[in-house]
């Protein structure tokens, strides 16, 4: 059955996005507006990313992660490293970034390379984890078919158990953080008419160069 969607149309004009009006370094323009994103009461979780990775089948896969960390040199995010994406981040330590806050009418398109952090890294996180965060970690095999909720709440029952007596719960070792590092930002700001600003910083010789894009 068709379903028309031609009206569904927005008029962007909350804000522009001008050269004159931005850093040299797109870590302090992201800084900047994640800070006002952060801050909306419109935006529940302005750490809400999603992570483009290549798969063996030569399909891209998006999903939604929660940024965690924002280091000078890239973004960091925990994860399994057994899951299907980690995989993916082994083969081609590739990805692109992407953040939208519609309540701002901004979005920023970062190309990265990834990498695994330290172990000693994860596990400073790890510690700062909530109770049951840390038992999840332990009972999900993420990426892999179960048969049904009850068997995975089984599993939780039994990590819980296996660690009842224990107040430090350990990280596993299958689990921990990448740290994403920026190839380059696409900062895109909603304007009238569907002429939206959009601006490009790409690294070259250790120096962030910037140009503008045609909406």
């Amino acid at each position: 059955m068709k379903t028309e969607l031609h009206d569904l149309r927005k008029n962007y004009q909350k804000s522009e996005l001008i050269e004159s009006d931005v850093p040299n370094n797109p870590f302090l323009l992201f800084k900047e507006w994640f800070e006002m994103a952060k801050e909306h009461p419109k935006i529940e979780e302005a750490n809400a990313m999603s992570i483009a990775t290549l798969g063996s089948d030569g399909f891209p896969k998006n999903r939604i992660v929660l940024l965690k960390e924002i280091l000078d040199n890239g973004f960091v995010f925990y994860t399994n490293y057994e899951s299907e994406k980690s995989k993916a981040i082994k083969n081609y330590q590739k990805g692109c970034l992407h953040f939208f806050w519609p309540a701002l009418e901004k979005q920023i398109i970062i190309k990265v390379t990834i990498s695994k952090v330290s172990k000693e890294h994860s596990e400073n996180y790890f510690k700062k984890r909530p109770r049951e965060s840390q038992l999840g970690a332990w009972a999900s095999e993420q990426s892999s078919q179960i048969a049904s909720r009850e068997q995975l709440e089984s599993k939780l029952k039994t990590v819980r158990e296996r660690f009842e007596n224990t107040s430090k719960i350990p990280m596993p070792e299958f689990w921990g953080g990448f740290i994403c590092k920026p190839y380059s930002f696409e900062f895109w700001q909603g304007r009238p008419n569907r002429l939206h600003d959009r601006l490009l910083f790409e690294q070259v010789d250790s120096i962030w160069e910037m140009k503008r894009l045609q909406p």
